[in-house]
């Protein structure tokens, strides 16, 4: 896989990252929509990154995504179907192996072959017992990479879906797989909330997938907006892939305006050539920020942010941008500290006060949004 950033892209993130794969740890990423998830999973799996931050483990560590939008139609959950939907977790995660590791340079030619009847049995749907079979199955595919002194990192995009689709014991098994391998299995998952939130909002019990949420509970990184040089630095290639150019200070203003999302820096840019009824040079941070969000793509990109949001946390930035009563008291705390954390909220201390952010999503949420 070729790198599309500089090494240092995503740099505080990416370094907490790999120091806790050095050490087997799994780790939860928390990032509202908009963030740049995948640029940030993507350049997380290059080998010359990995090479870059753990150079001395790097070749015994494999990233492997596990996309949950991969999984076939299933059938109704119930009690009956429940052992079919632990298997079909089983065969994307088997499934995931057997392509990242193709050809399977890394183990013997008798071990490879193995390896691929392993995976025929799992999909074996002759056999009464295959889909009970599954983690039996996978075990033993991973058996053959473990002997090889390989660390297996699982990194689960859109695992609010797989929470969604795959019952909570196919979880359970997990962290059993990881007890048993400690020192090379580990996870990362990507949520929009804290696992816990994500998991009583899926109305799922939190005692039956307790032990594998435990698993992250030491590591968890709240995924803001880029960092100046990121943000510019992708700016910079929209503006040389387009063969646009803005003046330095027209591009400033839009990250400012942006945050340095991400998705709302790509949406901005783009927009910026619909922007003919105003002068860009001569736009401060807020008068840009009110001319984007007349653009649907801008919209578009504010709501991902706000329907990603708890119930609590919309009615906290309605409340501090004066479309509701504010009442401070331990929950309502509990919640700012949430969008602290976010970086959906900021708190000025001279004066006081809290601030929604970034500037175009102010304007989004000063829209009174449902």
């Amino acid at each position: 896989m070729s790198r599309r950033y500089e090494l240092n892209f995503r740099q505080e993130e990416i370094s907490y990252i790999m120091q806790k794969w050095t050490a087997s740890s799994s780790c939860s990423l928390v990032g509202v929509g908009s963030v740049g998830k995948s640029n940030l999973l993507h350049h997380l799996i290059t080998p010359e990154v990995q090479a870059h931050y753990i150079p001395n483990v790097a070749e015994k560590v494999k990233p492997i995504i596990i996309d949950a939008n991969l999984l076939g139609a299933l059938p109704a959950l119930t009690s009956d179907t429940e052992p079919f939907r632990c298997w079909a977790g089983y065969e994307l995660l088997m499934h995931r192996l057997f392509t990242s590791f193709y050809p399977f340079d890394v183990l013997e030619e008798a071990d490879a072959r193995q390896f691929y009847e392993v995976y025929q049995m799992l999909q074996d749907g002759t056999n009464p017992l295959f889909t009970y079979m599954g983690v039996r199955y996978f075990e033993l595919g991973l058996e053959f990479f473990m002997r090889k002194g390989i660390r297996i990192v699982f990194i689960f995009d859109e695992f609010e879906e797989l929470l969604r689709q795959i019952p909570p014991k196919f979880f359970q098994t997990l962290r059993g797989i990881r007890d048993s391998h400690k020192s090379q299995i580990s996870y990362l998952t990507f949520t929009r909330a804290p696992l816990p939130v994500v998991v009583e909002r899926l109305g799922i019990d939190l005692l039956h997938i307790e032990a594998f949420i435990e698993l992250f509970n030491d590591n968890v990184v709240y995924v803001g907006p880029y960092n100046d040089v990121d943000a510019w630095n992708m700016l910079l290639e929209l503006a040389r892939k387009n063969r646009t150019a803005y003046s330095q200070p027209v591009l400033i203003t839009l990250m400012q305006a942006s945050g340095r999302y991400a998705g709302l820096m790509r949406a901005g840019f783009f927009a910026l050539e619909t922007l003919t009824n105003i002068n860009l040079s001569d736009q401060t941070v807020d008068s840009l920020a009110a001319a984007l969000l007349t653009r649907m793509s801008i919209q578009t990109e504010c709501r991902t942010i706000w329907l990603s949001l708890t119930l609590p946390e919309q009615h906290m930035l309605k409340a501090i941008a004066g479309l509701l009563p504010f009442t401070m008291s331990p929950e309502a705390q509990l919640t700012i500290n949430m969008l602290v954390k976010k970086r959906l909220v900021h708190v000025d201390t001279n004066p006081q006060g809290l601030h929604i952010e970034p500037p175009v999503f102010r304007v989004f949420v000063q829209s009174d949004p449902e």
